[in-house]
């Protein structure tokens, strides 16, 4: 009995002791973000962040539990074989998890989910096309080597045995010792004998979220999220059912006013959305952001009308499409993109269009399967649908597909030698300015920024030669971002600065040049539109007009652990993990948490529902 409990015991802290050597390794690895962190608080990254290791390790001992009790019965040498195998799978499955949260975490700035998951499943290719090639065999060999440096270690301590383990003369005895503690298990992994189980909260504890980051176990993090996936109605129940529904109804749109003013010279124009992939308003003057970046961007802005407080909804495209196009919010525990039965139920702007005699088109130079977009697009009723695949492959020179030049040339050569009856609505999506910003331009030194400056150079020669075509007069061309901006970089993604967009209409059919300060957010967008085109937009509970001064006004965003709720006199970010408040601010701090929460819980109960 003496052996194979220790050898019960070993395995259960080996894996905790691997899973708390992973956090200095996350630390020393993203150096820059700890260097002014204190020997305490690393110690302190390591104790909070144990609850959920060994909550995992309680996980993984369940089988090697299993089979030593099994041991006790019989001497096969199958049994030797499965745990060889075992701990093979799992040595090979932790080195990928962890070395993928660690390369991901750069980009995202947040523990691994099931994101890249999705992204992976429906498109390789564009999954990989933000890290070179280097970084991807620099990758692959650390996971080689880290999951045979994991087997090594469970093969010697574990697996490898000096003397077979003889069957028991009191079997009965050890299997119940073996079961017992097999059992008792269930107490780490859930962590607490209340209703309360364990969860990647427990493991924040300091102000400084990279702390709280640094904390979680990426396995754990991962298994949560799996949980989390279409339990939709479990989730974010802040408040019950009657107080969050009083709550939502004052933050919901309200009947129009005479005072709302027509900002289009007809009602049925043209509408172009063209989405600059990761734009933002820290790369305008115009908006307060930096000299010498989207100067064509800064110029349109004052032939149009200019909102000069919209925020995106979200961190990735998959998010921010569906808001945009949908008027829905971006929700921080999934993309409502993996779901078409759920998808197909939701308004839309492109829908609502084509009722009203819209062609539509889209456009885009990547691939169009890559997060169940072209499922999306099509529910919403696109049936032409341009991507990679309708360009050669000479002109595919971009780890994304098409360069937004080729992009732009494309949209204007069908518009000349196919022309669309009108009203038409097209959408076109870019790409360049994405990592791993490659652009065939040169004009800045860095990369990032010389990648917004190239799509800025070619929407300002689009918007130039779309003027020379006679159907501009009666176009509207809706310029906004898909999600935050990725310039500068050394914005946090949990301060609201981060979500700040442009939203520019321009085109012949636009009234007069326009600055409108209202607060909002993308999925606003789609009852602004609407209601200037003289349609109905009340399927869109979640969606206001930006022009109607009986409406609530605020900037709403999310991300994968946190919301935020912004208005001139409150900004608020709620970290849903840790339930605790990241940032409070302006002249009535706390009005938005209770509404920012109500909001959240009913965009949950309506997901549930569809």
């Amino acid at each position: 009995m003496k052996k194979r409990l220790i050898q019960f015991i070993t395995t259960y802290f080996l894996f905790v002791c691997i899973f708390i050597l992973q956090k200095p390794i996350f630390m020393a690895y993203y150096h820059r973000l700890f260097e002014k962190a204190s020997w305490g608080e690393w110690l302190s990254v390591i104790w909070h962040g144990l609850p959920l290791d060994l909550s995992l390790a309680g996980y993984l001992t369940i089988l090697p539990g299993l089979l030593l009790i099994a041991s006790a019965w019989t001497k096969t040498n199958m049994l030797r074989k499965i745990r060889n195998v075992y701990f093979l799978i799992i040595s090979i499955v932790l080195s990928c998890i962890f070395i993928g949260d660690l390369g991901l975490y750069g980009y995202w700035n947040f523990r691994l989910d099931t994101t890249p998951l999705f992204y992976l499943a429906s498109s390789p290719k564009d999954a990989l096309a933000s890290a070179g090639a280097g970084v991807l065999l620099a990758g692959l060999v650390a996971v080689a080597v880290y999951a045979a440096l994991l087997y090594t270690v469970c093969y010697f301590v574990l697996v490898k045995q000096k003397q077979e383990l003889k069957i028991p003369f009191k079997r009965l005895s050890v299997s119940g010792a073996l079961l017992l503690a097999t059992a008792l298990l269930f107490i780490p992994i859930r962590g607490s004998f209340g209703t309360s189980t364990m969860n990647v909260g427990k493991a924040y504890f300091s102000s400084n979220q990279r702390l709280n980051h640094a904390a979680i176990n990426p396995c754990f993090s991962l298994l949560e999220s799996f949980s989390r996936e279409t339990d939709f109605a479990n989730q974010y129940r802040f408040f019950p059912a009657a107080e969050a529904e009083q709550l939502f109804a004052q933050i919901t749109d309200k009947p129009a006013t005479d005072s709302i003013p027509q900002l289009f010279q007809t009602t049925r124009p043209n509408v172009v959305f063209i989405v600059l992939e990761g734009f933002s308003s820290h790369l305008m003057t115009s908006l307060g952001g930096k000299p010498n970046l989207a100067v064509h961007l800064d110029r349109l802005s004052n032939e149009g009308v200019l909102f000069t407080h919209l925020f995106a909804n979200s961190f990735r495209t998959d998010r921010g499409l569906v808001s945009i196009l949908g008027g829905y919010p971006a929700q921080p525990t999934t993309s409502l993109m993996k779901y078409p039965r759920k998808t197909q139920s939701l308004p839309s702007i492109p829908a609502s269009l084509k009722k009203a005699g819209y062609g539509l088109q889209y456009y885009y130079g990547g691939d169009a399967d890559f997060t169940n977009m072209r499922s999306y697009l099509i529910s919403t009723g696109f049936e032409n649908i341009v991507s990679d695949k309708d360009f050669p492959l000479s002109e595919r020179l971009s780890k994304w597909g098409a360069h937004d030049h080729v992009l732009f040339d494309r949209v204007l050569k069908d518009l000349k030698e196919t022309p669309t009856p009108e009203p038409y609505f097209k959408v076109i999506q870019t790409s360049s300015s994405h990592e791993p910003f490659e652009v065939p331009y040169e004009r800045l030194k860095n990369p990032a920024a010389n990648s917004f400056a190239y799509a800025d150079s070619c929407l300002g020669d689009f918007i130039e030669r779309y003027k020379q075509l006679p159907e501009w007069k009666n176009t509207v061309v809706v310029l906004v971002p898909d999600h935050m901006g990725a310039y500068p970089e050394n914005i946090d993604t949990d301060s609201p600065e981060r979500y700040k967009i442009p939203l520019l209409l321009i085109g012949g059919a636009v009234k007069q040049p326009l600055r409108i300060d209202t607060y909002g957010s993308q999925v606003d967008i789609a009852a602004t539109l609407l209601y200037q085109l003289g349609l109905p937009h009340e399927a869109f509970t979640f969606s206001k007009n930006l022009l109607n001064p009986a409406s609530p006004h605020f900037g709403y965003f999310t991300h994968p652990n946190f919301f935020g709720m912004v208005t001139p006199d409150n900004e608020v970010v709620f970290n849903c993990e840790s339930n605790s408040v990241v940032l409070d601010r302006g002249s009535q701090p706390g009005r938005n948490l209770p509404l920012g929460k109500a909001y959240l819980q009913k965009l949950y109960d309506d997901i549930a529902k569809r």
